[in-house]
């Protein structure tokens, strides 16, 4: 018995990184999955993004564990392709219990795109919202509860990743995120809905573990410990963040709402 069991889960940025992780996490609990992502690069990002092939390896993962699977390109700065995407799912696994709105980006080199600003505000912040108002209003006219988790950064508790405009963009998304995740929560705890944020340290994925991201990092008062971690860990692993997802969105965590959850090595405590 797994404390999924018959869920399923709305995820976005699934094709790799923490989006994998997290569906191959709550599989292993029991769910199963609507798994979305871009899988194109945008232009102002400097590190290579998700690809299709990188979905494809997701649901071969989930499926390897007897799960259902339903992996779909769509970008969730595009509200109609995203409620496309949920709908196709929905059609053929049933209805959410789960929304993980996990899709962001973080370009956050010196040498800025001209369009970055409004590409990490699109994606971190209105891509979440997007996520959010997608899966809604099955989720209250269900009536059967849920729960969603955003996933911001330990950038939404402090001002601490540069200066640059999409190192800015980044911090200021994820600070809005903590926002959202309270309002949300009041106005969905009438329908036993619970909204809660998970807020990592530098996570060893595909997004921060590159030459551009870490160099950038690199640079900081904090030297190898670039995201200022109290442990001695530079890194943590996507599972880690994962294994509290499974946690918050469980009974375990029935009344639990409105948190923001550091997974952070400690790093918001220094």
């Amino acid at each position: 018995m797994g404390k999924l069991d018959g869920k399923v889960a709305f995820i976005t940025g699934a094709a790799r990184g923490q989006g994998r992780s997290h569906a191959v996490r709550l599989a292993q609990e029991g769910a199963d999955v609507i798994a979305v992502d871009v899988c194109a690069q945008i232009e102002s990002v400097p590190y290579p993004m998700a690809t299709p092939d990188d979905l494809a390896q997701t649901a071969e993962e989930v499926e390897a564990l007897g799960r259902r699977i339903v992996a779909c390109q769509a970008d969730v700065r595009d509200e109609a392709a995203l409620k496309a995407a949920f709908d196709e799912g929905v059609a053929r696994l049933g209805p959410v219990d789960i929304v993980l709105a996990n899709a962001g980006i973080a370009p956050m080199a010196m040498h800025d795109h001209a369009g970055v600003w409004a590409d990490v505000i699109d994606v971190n912040l209105t891509g979440v919202f997007h996520t959010i108002e997608t899966a809604m209003p099955s989720m209250i006219e269900r009536g059967a509860g849920g729960s969603i988790v955003l996933t911001g950064s330990t950038a939404a508790l402090s001002g601490a990743v540069g200066h640059s405009r999409g190192g800015l963009a980044y911090t200021a998304s994820k600070h809005a995120l903590v926002g959202l995740t309270r309002s949300y929560a009041n106005r969905l705890a009438p329908h036993n809905i619970r909204v809660n944020g998970v807020h990592p340290s530098g996570v060893d994925t595909p997004m921060v573990n590159n030459p551009v991201t870490l160099g950038f990092l690199r640079q900081g008062p904090q030297g190898g410990h670039a995201m200022g971690n109290a442990l001695p860990v530079e890194l943590i692993d996507a599972v880690d963040v994962s294994n509290a997802i499974v946690w918050l969105v469980s009974d375990d965590a029935r009344y639990i709402t409105g948190v923001a959850l550091p997974v952070d090595a400690g790093a918001a405590n220094r």
